[in-house]
């Protein structure tokens, strides 16, 4: 039952094992699972306003601010109306509720679409379609292809051979490449029957829900025999049904209970560094504003002791009113004369700050992304200021750092390098969008999205050289690649890692077309010639092998192995003929490597037929052996891949997202630390840290922890933390501080050097684990990037988690599909990448925008503006209010601390709503010290919002003096400069009426003035607030003590004459002009000495900023980042073992395809209308169709090869 949103569980175990029966609700509803509905929204109609004046009240000022409230409907006690707090604190809780209740309304509707699909659900023997919400655990339900899963499901049967079916797991784990799934035979052979799927009746056993995506065990008991179950039968909500007609599924786990929702992670209410302090430092402001109250209480007493008596003549008092009630009543009276210490009208300001700067960010064009229509989006209005704090950043892989595009872009052939574009005189020359690219029109076959620049390399193709033949030849041969043709020439690649795809569309677009595929034969298309070679055995690639081969027979007989791997591998097995030659390759892959592509070697050798006939019988013995068939099998592998024959060499591009090494580089000199936190493969991992500048080959080391025990991976990470750190401690006493709530915090440790940290998932694991976790912490903080492989969902979290618990810092994570919405809610800012991944990371998201190297512009420009502003006003707004109201205590001395109010009525009830709220607004919404551009030239302005120096503590206390210091200027100069004193004309001018005039005037220009020494950046908005603010002053000043409003209003306008005959004396304006120069002297000293002798890098900027004469430089030319690196295979890197017993066993068969001929024009421009279906240098191992036309623009990201999900799913 769920009651005003909240669920209730009645069960009171925790489940330890699930057990449910197909096509029995009534059975399954006694175990009270979950149903599929989910639910990510806080309130509903009935829990909305208790729970959300809950949460504000938790704020303390608003607590305190209600607590005022109660006092002044206390006649005896209050001297001010009660309205006075009311219609603010009303204005500020309505304000917030409202954007509250905005933000919970997008939930509820992003919660009622996704309960709102509708799913085909086997019911009474019938295919209904119900809502997904409507679904429950044993339900049999089915899928089409391009579908959402609907719930963690059991695969019973599907419309591929064998019962496969084709799922994308981009929603769980970033990856875009199909994986596969197969159903048990007994239920396959249930088939699309609804009769036979109605009458099955198997019982599952499996676990409970759990957050593991990787591991799943259970049985399925059915017609009284046992069948295990694994992860490999098991599709997972937020999957996609690709390339499978039809599957039918039985539901496991529903809504909240499937994987998806339990490592999707806890939303979180956050708060930013700065209100955090806020809390504090109002707790000390009320035990300030407490001790000056008993002080003046204390006063109160004593006078009414001393003093008192001598009043009652002229100052009559109610029957049994004493000393110590007086003082009582006092106390309470000055709680509420003094409360402008923490005014609500501060916490107004702060949300209108807080907006306006994230309309900058929502109305930026620089941050928005055109070819998508995208612009940056603030989410939240409540933590823009933390941007400019942030530490660590948390980052995902695919589609955040990478577009998941694999480009052929260079390649070496028997000594030849190609792929670079030459002028006239020999000289390279850079490759624009404005290179002419290679006309591949010869080859009807060809993908028109592959791009290639070099003519001499289609060029040797067709004159027919054998080493490029055989080169291309290679890679249409040995991969594990399936291939669609639904209609005659439309290719459909279908590949389990993009590196394959990427290269047999190479191979492809040189006239060498992989076409279809038995599981003893490969159909290619030479040159317009359609070959099929017999497909002998397949060696398949592992993670220690690098590399796989195939072994083939021509159609004319000859018996050839074709190899390809990691060049390190290939070299060690190539005769010792290919000397010369791989010397040259070597230089090659040197230069392809320099360039962070990803090298792959490739080599061959003719076979003899005895011999592999022979080896051949050897080989089916090994594969059927029952014990240790692994090793059998290496070696087997290691004896028949040896003295290959050295063809050439491949460089694959991960096409990055633009801009994202210069980004990282930026983010490294702000001294922000980046660790990437994916799900990939550790090589895949490596190789995009080379790419992007987040490993270098300059780093000192770079640790890689791979152990699979936890001793181990102690061992290694201690290990590492010595060589880095030689006299660190073996000790686990870490050096710690204390914080304030007790948790101890880790510090900074400081290191010579450069060092990266590469982790896997199973290390991850055991290093997560309470009695290892600061180690790896520790270890991990003191490297200037980190790296965790294979991770999954909930370990991002945890990782993020572990840092801002035991690091004073805070964090940003960013990520663009389902996986990363764990981490994004546990970092103090999430960031979501509008990409095509899902919306899901953007809606978890505090910020959104389509491109990862936003980010710097996020972070070092308006994050760093907003943590700049924001101080600049917390610091003035506490200056003018301290100012203010410390006068009063003063004046309390000289009034027999009767609570009387040193100020005029009406200035107290409009200093902070009229004439200082505009001109801090205007501060606060349009300051800066320097524009983008320099914030770009030095990022190193960053550092001190991390370090706190901009509001702190600290600088919260020197605040509180200076304005002390003030308020002692701005009452005894006033009250001395009028001390029997007497006007021009002879009159006595010392009075209250005209005192309390002329102290008022001295604090506002005093105030000003300190605000334009605060401001770094006029504009003309600032201006007109300033001036506007001084006049709006004196007009409602003479207004207010005009003789018209007083014969209306006798009671409410006193201060009759007051303005005119007190401003026209030239003492009095002497006396402004002294207080206020006295004022600000101090500070105009303070800052001309500081500067001079400890200048900031602000200071430093700003002083180059004014000698160029505010014309910032250009910014320089961008580079590419090229790198002298050791080479890196890229083979495989997404590649999974096992493949090449698939293929060959025909469990990867697709149908019959269409029947087709060559389909080349002999070398002539083709004329035929074919539109292929396939990709290229843009490889995606998805499989999706897409339109043959180019579009007009570059295409990006995952454009190149993924449609648009269907709107109705």
């Amino acid at each position: 039952m769920s009651f005003f949103g909240l669920d209730c569980v009645r069960r009171k175990e925790r489940e330890l094992e699930r057990k449910l029966r197909a096509n029995d609700r009534e059975y399954n509803l006694s175990f009270k699972y979950a149903t599929n509905a989910i639910k990510t929204s806080k309130y509903n109609l009935f829990t909305f306003l208790p729970l959300n004046l809950f949460e504000q009240f938790q704020r303390i000022a608003n607590a305190y601010f209600l607590f005022l409230l109660v006092l002044q409907v206390i006649p005896q006690i209050s001297s001010l109306s009660w309205f006075t707090t009311v219609v603010p604190l009303v204005l500020v809780l309505t304000v917030t509720a409202a954007k509250d209740a905005t933000d919970d309304i997008n939930r509820h509707r992003s919660d009622n679409q996704v309960n709102n699909r509708k799913a085909q659900v086997l019911i009474d023997r019938k295919l209904r379609s119900e809502k997904w919400m409507n679904v429950q655990v044993g339900d049999i339900i089915k899928l089409e292809n391009n579908q959402f899963v609907t719930a963690d499901l059991l695969l019973l049967s599907s419309s591929e051979p064998l019962n496969l079916v084709y799922i994308e797991t981009a929603e769980l784990d970033g990856e875009t490449n199909l994986k596969v799934r197969q159903a048990l035979t007994v239920t396959g052979d249930l088939g699309d029957d609804v009769e036979k799927l109605a009458d099955f009746n198997g019982e599952v056993c499996c676990e409970a829900p759990n957050n593991r995506l990787d591991q799943f065990t259970g049985t399925l008991t059915c017609a009284g025999q046992k069948y295990p179950l694994d992860n490999k039968k098991i599709l997972l909500r937020g999957c996609t049904l690709r390339n499978t007609e039809w599957c039918f599924g039985l539901v496991l786990f529903g809504g909240p209970e499937t994987k998806l929702m339990q490592n999707c992670g806890k939303s979180t209410f956050k708060r930013t560094s700065i209100d955090r302090l806020m809390n504090v430092l109002v707790l000390c402001i009320f035990g300030f504003l407490a001790f000056m109250c008993t002080i003046l209480a204390i006063g109160n007493w004593f006078w009414e002791v001393n003093e008192g008596s001598q009043f009652t003549v002229f100052l009559p008092r109610q029957d049994a009113t004493d000393a110590g009630f007086s003082a009582f009543l006092t106390f309470w009276s000055y709680v509420i004369i003094l409360n402008t210490v923490v005014p609500i009208s501060l916490y107004v300001s702060v949300e209108i700050i807080r907006l306006g700067n994230s309309f900058y960010i929502d109305w930026d064009r620089k941050m928005y992304y055109a070819r998508n229509d995208t612009p940056a989006e603030a989410r939240t209005t409540t933590l823009n200021e933390e941007l400019g704090q942030i530490k660590y950043v948390f980052s995902d892989k695919t589609g955040t750092l990478t577009q998941n595009i694999m480009i052929f872009n260079k390649c070496s052939i028997n000594g030849k390098s190609y792929g670079d574009v030459y002028d006239y005189t020999g000289q390279r020359l850079e490759i624009t969008e404005s290179t002419e690219i290679v006309d591949f029109s010869f080859n009807p076959l060809a993908d028109p999205r592959f791009v290639f620049h070099d003519h001499a390399l289609v060029e040797a193709v067709k004159l027919e050289n054998p080493e490029v033949h055989a080169f291309f030849r290679l890679l249409a041969l040995c991969h594990t690649v399936m291939a669609e043709e639904k209609t005659e020439g439309e290719l459909l690649y279908l590949a389990q890692s993009p590196d394959e795809g990427a290269l047999v569309t190479a191979a492809r677009n040189f006239g060498f077309v992989f076409r279809s595929r038995t599981p003893d034969s490969i159909s290619i298309m030479e040159m317009g010639q359609q070959r099929s070679y017999e497909l002998l055995a397949i060696l398949d690639f592992n993670n220690v092998r690098k590399r796989m081969s195939v072994i083939v027979r021509s159609p004319e007989g000859k018996l050839s192995l074709y190899c390809k791997g990691a060049d390190t591998i290939i070299y060690e097995r190539l005769h010792q003929s290919c000397s010369k030659l791989m010397d040259v390759t070597t230089e090659h892959l040197n230069e392809f490597a320099g360039e962070g592509l990803r090298t792959l070697a490739l080599a061959y050798k003719d076979l003899d037929e005895d011999y592999f006939n022979e080896w051949r019988q050897r080989h089916h013995e090994a594969s059927t052996t029952m014990s240790d068939r692994e090793t059998k099998l290496d070696q087997l592998y290691e004896e028949i891949e040896n003295d290959l024959l050295l063809l050439g060499a491949t460089a694959i591009e991960d096409k990055l997202q633009d801009g994202v090494p210069q980004t990282i580089e930026q983010l490294s000199k702000a001294d922000i630390k980046v660790w990437v936190l994916t799900g990939d493969k550790q090589e895949t991992a490596e190789n995009i840290g080379y790419s992007c500048n987040l490993l270098r080959e300059e780093m000192n080391e770079i640790f890689i922890i791979s152990s699979n025990s936890p001793e181990d991976v102690r061992e290694e990470l201690r290990n590492a933390r010595t060589s880095m750190k030689p006299d660190t401690p073996e000790s686990m006493f870490l050096p710690e501080r204390t914080a304030v709530n007790g948790v101890k915090l880790m510090t900074d440790e400081v290191v010579s050097g450069e060092y990266g940290l590469v982790i896997n998932g199973h290390s991850l694991a055991y290093a997560l684990e309470r009695s290892m976790e600061l180690e790896f912490l520790r270890t991990a903080c003191l490297c200037k990037s980190v790296i965790c492989c294979r991770v999954t969902p909930l370990q991002k979290a945890r990782v993020v988690e572990l840092v801002k618990k035991y690091k004073q810092v805070v964090t940003l994570a960013i990520g663009d599909g389902a996986n990363d919405v764990s981490m994004i809610k546990a970092a103090h800012i999430g960031v979501g990448i509008s990409g095509q991944e899902g919306m899901q990371a953007v809606l978890s998201s505090d910020f959104s925008f389509a491109q990862f190297r936003f980010l710097q512009r996020l972070l070092l420009v308006h994050g760093r503006w907003s943590y700049l502003r924001m101080c600049k006003f917390l610091r003035y707004f506490f200056y003018k209010n301290f100012t203010f109201t410390f006068v009063h205590f003063w004046y309390a001395f000289f009034c027999g601390f009767s609570a009387q109010t040193v100020y005029d009525e009406w200035f107290i009830t409009l200093y902070n709503l009229v004439y200082t709220a505009l001109p801090v607004l205007g501060m606060s919404l349009f300051d800066q010290d320097v524009n983008d551009v320099w914030s770009f030239q030095h990022p190193q302005l960053y550092v001190p919002g991390q370090l706190n120096l901009y509001f702190s503590k600290r600088s919260f206390f020197k605040c509180a003096l200076h304005s002390c210091y003030s308020s002692l200027v701005l009452f005894f100069i006033p009250y001395a400069a009028m001390h029997n004193t007497v006007r021009d004309d002879g009159k006595d001018v010392a009075n209250y009426q005209s005192f309390a005039l002329v102290t008022q005037t001295c604090l506002l220009f005093a105030v000003t003035i300190q605000l334009g020494l605060e401001m770094s950046y006029w504009t003309a908005v600032n201006t007109v607030f300033v001036l506007g603010s001084l006049a709006m002053y004196f007009m409602v000043t003479f207004t207010m003590y005009s003789d018209g409003l007083f014969l209306m209003l006798p009671s409410a306008f006193s201060f009759i004459g007051t303005a005119r005959n007190t401003l026209n004396q030239p003492n009095v304006w002497l006396t402004i002009f002294l207080t206020s120069t006295l004022c600000i002297l101090p500070v105009v000293t303070y800052r001309f000495l500081w500067i001079q002798l400890y200048p900031t890098i602000n200071d430093k900027v700003m002083f180059k900023v004014r000698q160029t004469k505010a014309t910032p430089p250009a910014p320089p030319q961008r580079h590419r980042i090229r790198r002298t690196s050791s080479r890196r295979s890229g083979y495989a890197f997404s590649h999974a073992q096992g493949y090449g017993d698939l293929v060959t066993s025909g469990r990867f068969l697709r149908r019959p395809a269409v029947s087709r001929s060559s389909g080349f024009a002999n070398m002539g421009r083709a004329t035929t209308g074919f539109s292929p279906m396939g990709r290229s240098a843009g490889y995606s191992p998805t499989g999706r169709p897409q339109n043959s036309k180019a579009p007009d623009v570059e295409v990006t990201s995952l454009q190149m090869y993924r449609t648009i999900r269907d709107p109705a799913l």
